[in-house]
C-alpha cells in the first residue's frame, strides 16, 4: 500500500469529491469598484465622474470611449448605457486630511491601510472606501453620506446650495436593487427628454410657418396703383409713393422710393423755445465760434474752424 519511501496516501487525496464553490473577496471587490475605474481598471483620479448608475470613471476614459468610433470597438457592459457626455456627472469629492497617498508604499515595506479612503464626506465625515453607503446629486455632483441625507434632512444641497428633489439623488455602487431603480430612473428620464425635443421641433416649426406670408398676399411687385403701405414700429401705418420723378430734366429710374418728409431741418440756435445756457452745449452757438484774432494763420481741419 506504500509509495515510494513508504508514505501512505490518505482518502481524500485519492477520492476527488465536489468543488467547492470558491468566494470573492469581499475586501478585493470593494477596492475593485471604490478605487478603480469601472471602464479602463485603472486608479481613479481626478476629475472622476459617475453615470446614472451610480459608477465611477475616469473622466479621460469616457471621453475616449465615446471618441473610438472603429468597428473594432469591444463592448463594455460598465459603459454601454453612456452615450453621450452629458450621461456622465462630474463628482465635487471632499479630500480625506488623513489620506497620505501612494508616496509611503512605494517601496513595498509599509501596510497598505485598505480602510482609509482618498475622500471623506464632508458633513459626517465618514470615508468613502465601500463601508458606508455613498450618495450623489445629480445636479451639482456634491457627494455626501447616506448617513447624513437621512439624519439632516433639507431640499438644497449641504455643500453648494443647489435644490434637489428625491430623483435626483444618485446611490454610488449600489446593490441589484438599487440599480434596477436607477435603470427604471434613467429610462424614464430619458424618455420624457425626448418628448420635450419633439415638442419643441413641433413649435419651432408651427411658428416658422405663421410667419410665412400667404401665396395670395400681393408682394412689393404686386402693389396696386404704385403705393406700398409700410407698419412702423409704433404702430403707425405710412404710404410709400412710387413715382417717376425727374432730377434736373433726368427721369429717374423706375420704382425708385420717394419719402415726402414733413419736417425740414433747423438749428438749435435759431430755435426760440430753447433757452441761451442749453443753446450754448452746441457747436453752432456763437460762444462756440473763435474770433478771428484766435485763429491761427494756417487752415485747421478741426471742428471749432469756422
Amino acid at each position: 500500500m506504500g509509495c515510494d519511501g513508504g508514505t501512505i496516501p490518505k482518502r481524500h487525496e485519492l477520492v476527488k469529491g465536489p468543488r467547492k464553490v470558491e468566494k470573492v473577496d469581499k475586501v478585493a471587490e470593494l477596492v475593485a469598484r471604490w478605487f478603480y475605474c469601472a471602464l479602463s481598471q485603472e486608479k481613479l483620479r481626478r476629475p472622476i465622474v459617475a453615470c446614472e448608475l451610480g459608477r465611477l470613471y475616469n473622466k479621460d476614459a469616457v471621453i475616449e470611449y465615446l471618441l473610438d468610433k472603429s468597428p473594432d470597438k469591444t463592448p463594455m457592459e460598465s459603459a454601454s448605457h453612456i452615450k453621450s457626455i452629458k450621461n456622465v456627472t462630474e463628482l465635487q469629492l471632499v479630500d480625506n486630511p488623513a489620506w497620505c497617498g501612494d508616496k509611503e508604499s512605494i517601496k513595498g515595506d509599509k501596510y497598505d491601510d485598505l480602510q482609509c479612503a482618498r475622500f471623506i464626506c464632508p458633513v459626517v465625515g465618514l470615508e468613502m472606501n465601500g463601508r458606508h453607503r455613498f450618495c450623489f446629486l445629480r445636479n451639482c455632483g456634491c457627494v455626501f453620506s447616506e448617513r447624513a441625507l437621512k439624519e439632516i434632512k433639507a431640499e438644497v444641497c449641504h455643500k453648494c446650495g443647489v435644490p434637489f428633489q428625491e430623483e435626483d439623488v444618485i446611490v454610488i455602487n449600489g446593490n441589484k436593487e438599487d440599480v434596477e431603480i436607477l435603470k427604471k430612473r434613467m429610462e424614464e428620464r430619458r424618455l420624457k427628454s425626448k418628448l420635450e425635443k419633439k415638442s419643441k421641433k413641433g413649435k419651432t416649426a408651427a411658428a416658422a410657418s405663421q410667419q410665412e406670408p400667404p401665396a395670395d398676399s400681393p408682394g412689393p411687385s404686386k402693389a396696386k396703383n404704385g403705393k406700398d403701405c409700410v407698419n412702423s414700429s409704433s404702430g403707425e401705418s405710412r404710404q410709400i409713393i412710387f413715382t417717376k420723378s425727374s432730377e434736373n430734366g433726368n427721369p429717374s429710374a423706375p420704382g425708385k422710393v420717394n419719402k415726402a418728409s414733413s419736417t425740414t431741418k433747423r438749428s438749435i440756435a435759431d430755435s426760440d423755445d430753447k433757452s441761451e445756457a442749453y443753446k450754448s452745449i452746441f457747436t453752432t452757438h456763437s460762444s462756440a465760434k473763435r474770433s478771428k484774432e484766435e485763429c491761427s494763420n494756417w487752415v485747421t481741419h478741426t471742428a471749432y474752424y469756422f
